[in-house]
């Protein structure tokens, strides 16, 4: 089984920063992708950003120039650097990684979510 955990958020205020970390543990060979996914009370669940293995990232538009991804992949953990934070991006914060595990399967697994919050 893989495990994710994600750590970092909590509340800032508009024009803040903050950056969020997602760990992952478990029966990993290897991460192919991992990505940052967000939801806002009311919404469905979003891309904000993706990352591949080799460390391109892939940012949804609401968030390019603000946002940046990054990797570990010693690690197996994925970070999100989030700029010039709006209220609009407060949302609970989700990591997800496209794992290949020890026995050969590839699934995708979640973690349990983070809140982030913008407001003065």
């Amino acid at each position: 089984q893989v495990q994710l955990v994600e750590s970092g958020g909590g509340l800032v205020q508009p024009g803040g920063s903050l950056r969020v970390s997602c760990a992952a543990s478990g029966s990993i060979f290897k991460i192919i992708s991992m990505g940052w996914y967000r939801q806002a009370p009311g919404k469905q669940r979003e891309l904000v950003a993706d990352i591949t293995y080799g460390g391109t990232g892939n940012y949804a538009d609401s968030v390019k120039g603000r946002f940046t991804i990054s990797r570990d992949n010693a690690k197996n953990t994925v970070y999100l650097q989030m700029s010039s934070l709006k209220p609009e991006d407060m949302a609970v914060y989700y990591c997800n990684a496209d794992v290949t595990t020890h026995w050969g399967t590839r699934r995708i697994f979640w973690g349990q979510g983070t809140q982030v919050t913008v407001s003065s």
